[in-house]
């Protein structure tokens, strides 16, 4: 038995490469045992991963629950502190913010004995106070000079100083342009306060132009009429203080003879600042400022943010001049506006006004911003057009003005018109 079992494995030693059956029974072992091993490792890598993961999970879950307790304390640390400052800040906060304008404002800040007793003339009655012309020393003995106050009434609210002081402020940022009415001062030490402007002697120029109407050439040696050249000169005058704006990325929104005061020599100062200021500000959606549709872009009665190229439409204020106050569109009732513009309507050419003029008049008037000029472009018109221009005939339009009648033409309430002028 033994001897056969050497000969068959001496046959199987012996077998040829060709013999298939020889060689699986050759490699019958490794077929069986790798495999075999290949799993068992991978088992044991399996395993290990696991283990490892499984540990991090916990050690996460240990770490998370460590923090969770400390966020839980930090935040009750933090509402505790924010409750405190909460009442501490409702407790004084006009307070605190006095004294804080104090601090910021203090090169503005004029005493309030330079304000000479007795002299407020009330003006107008505004949303949060009044508005007055006062007399303010001006450091020689026994002399002053006119300003307007405005005035923050003593009951305001927290919100309503912090707007009136950012007004201040906003002021005093834009800085000074012969053109701009002029921030002299405030006084904000304590309630009521006062924000100071100067006071230009003529008024508005709406007013004036009422005033031109009546069968008066002069009155306390100011004459009451214009011409031509002047009508060209006070536009100048505005698209310059409109130029200054934009260097500051600010616009007015509100371009109107409501808003322009003329001084003796017929300096004209943009005033009405309240829409840029209120989108500097607050943003374009909080803006509380409303303007009459009549003297709106396109694109403001659209509802679109405002831009200086919406001022150059407003510029439509020179019509206002030559038809002597009269306002805009009279023919079109306030809420048809928008749609009368969008049928590409204008302003007819009033027959006091020459074509120059008109022509620089629909070049502002166009219903795409982009191909409106810019307030350089209009000076460089203007100034070429004043050249020509007559500066004898003056312009007047005979009937009298009825506030009544040109509020509802103009959309504009009656009451804001009965009144010397506003100042802001």
């Amino acid at each position: 038995m033994a001897g056969h079992v050497k000969r068959f494995t001496r046959m199987l030693l012996e077998c040829n490469s060709n013999d298939k059956l020889c060689v699986v029974r050759e490699y019958q072992t490794e077929v069986i045992v790798v495999p075999v091993l290949l799993v068992g490792f991978f088992v044991i890598v399996l395993t290990v991963i696991l283990w490892l993961h499984c540990r991090g999970l916990r050690a996460k879950q240990e770490q998370s629950s460590s923090s969770g307790h400390q966020v839980n304390d930090k935040n009750q640390q933090e509402s505790s502190s924010t409750e405190n400052c909460y009442i501490q800040l409702s407790e004084t906060s006009v307070e605190s913010l006095l004294n804080s304008a104090s601090l910021t404002l203090k090169e503005l800040e004029i005493p309030r004995e330079k304000l000479s007793a007795g002299t407020l003339q009330l003006l107008k009655h505004g949303r949060y106070g009044s508005t007055y012309r006062a007399q303010l020393e001006t450091g020689n003995p026994g002399k002053t000079k006119p300003v307007v106050l405005k005035a923050l009434q003593d009951l305001a609210s927290p919100q309503e100083v912090k707007d009136f002081l950012g007004r201040i402020k906003f002021h005093q940022k834009l800085g000074h342009h012969k053109n701009l009415v002029e921030l002299v001062g405030c006084c904000v030490d304590q309630l009521p306060l006062y924000m100071i402007m100067e006071d230009v002697s003529l008024g508005d120029l709406l007013t004036f132009l009422w005033t031109c109407r009546k069968d008066i050439m002069t009155m306390d040696g100011i004459p009451y009429d214009l011409t031509e050249r002047q009508v060209y000169e006070v536009g100048q005058q505005v698209a310059a203080a409109l130029a200054y704006l934009e260097e500051k990325k600010l616009f007015h929104g509100d371009i109107a003879a409501r808003n322009v005061l003329l001084h003796h020599n017929f300096t004209a100062k943009l005033c009405g600042l309240d829409l840029a200021y209120e989108t500097h500000t607050y943003g374009a959606n909080s803006v509380t400022q409303i303007v009459p549709v009549k003297w709106q872009a396109p694109e403001r009665l659209l509802k679109k943010p405002p831009s200086i190229k919406a001022d150059m439409y407003d510029l439509i204020f020179g019509l206002e001049v030559y038809l002597s106050g009269a306002p805009p569109y009279p023919e079109v009732p306030p809420s048809d506006i928008l749609s009368y513009l969008q049928r590409q309507n204008i302003m007819k050419q009033p027959s006091s006004c020459q074509q120059a003029m008109y022509g620089i008049m629909k070049s502002c008037w166009q219903w795409n911003a982009a191909h409106r000029p810019s307030p350089a472009d209009l000076i460089r018109s203007l100034q070429t057009a004043v050249k020509t221009s007559n500066d004898h005939a003056v312009l007047q339009v005979p009937e009298l003005v009825v506030p009544e009648l040109y509020a509802n033409v103009a959309g504009v309430d009656v009451h804001s018109l009965v009144r010397e002028y506003t100042i802001l």
